[in-house]
């Protein structure tokens, strides 16, 4: 593939997977909606990493850091965005005997990061449009 298909590839996968965030919040599966909410943004920065760096974006799941090598300039509420992002792939992969994410993952808070996620996602949309 050349760098606009990988490109093209990264983008396609993470709009696929943001209407499957959609889907589970719909029915009740919070704290899977975030995991994938994570999903989208990670591979939205990979693509971005094509566009900056190189074809091969590494195998990092930390948003921050992805952010960082992916060469974006973030301001400070947008990397804390990123680092809470962070935890929902770590959160859901990683439970904790009390699985206390399980538990704050109410509605409430599902849609109220979504909408964080639906942020973030159009703002990255927006670099690779530059």
């Amino acid at each position: 593939m050349d760098k606009k298909e990988l490109i093209r590839y990264w983008v396609d996968t993470a709009l696929r997977d943001y209407n499957t965030m959609l889907h589970l919040y719909e029915t009740g599966d919070y704290h899977w909606s975030l995991f994938i909410g994570h999903l989208v943004i990670e591979k939205l920065i990979k693509a971005i990493y094509v566009k900056n760096v190189s074809d091969n974006p590494p195998r990092i799941h930390d948003l921050s850091r992805l952010a960082e090598k992916a060469l974006i300039h973030t301001t400070d509420e947008q990397k804390d965005v990123l680092d809470l992002l962070t935890t929902f792939n770590i959160n859901v992969r990683y439970p904790d005997y009390k699985h206390e994410f399980y538990k704050k993952c109410t509605k409430e808070y599902a849609w109220e990061n979504i909408e964080r996620i639906r942020e973030m996602k159009e703002w990255l949309l927006s670099l690779l449009r530059e």
